[in-house]
């Protein structure tokens, strides 16, 4: 079978344009989680360029990190999770590569005895959706643990 590439409906500058527009800073879910642990008195800062993968919230006073992931970028298996029909050598490269770094980086944040928390997007949207004031409540029960990694995801079997 020979590999055809899919020509784009949009030139190359207009791709960049595009793709540009997609942030990953300051994104609802993160808003949402920032605002809610505030709100409980958790004091953090925002993408800490010295740590590993520069992650979203860093609580120095818990040594603790989150990352606020979404499902399709971070390829979650999850119903928010679906692949393009089309270019799927590109983008199961795309997810892949990604996939690869945030290990690496939670490896590398552990090694540094950080502790990790990733939340999903599936917890705060869509059906399986656990929602905002159980992911703030899981969210700052796991900071006053001691557990050094965690994830907080939708409910299983809902799609």
């Amino acid at each position: 079978m020979v590999a055809t590439a899919l020509t784009d409906t949009v030139s190359v500058e207009r791709r960049s344009e595009i793709m540009a527009l997609v942030g990953s800073k300051d994104t609802k879910p993160e808003l949402l989680i920032r605002k809610g642990l505030h709100a409980l008195g958790f004091r953090y800062r925002l993408h800490v360029k010295d740590l590993p993968g520069k992650p979203d919230l860093v609580f120095p006073r818990y040594r603790a990190v989150i990352q606020i992931n979404g499902c399709f970028w971070h390829g979650h298996a999850c119903p928010l999770c679906r692949m393009p029909n089309s270019n799927t050598e590109y983008w199961n490269s795309k997810i892949a590569r990604n996939k690869k770094r945030d290990i690496s980086n939670r490896q590398l944040l552990l090694d540094e005895h950080w502790r990790v928390l990733t939340i999903w997007e599936c917890a705060l949207t869509g059906k399986s959706k656990l929602g905002l004031n159980q992911v703030i409540e899981l969210a700052s029960a796991w900071l006053l643990s001691t557990e050094s990694i965690c994830e907080i995801k939708g409910k299983i079997g809902t799609v």
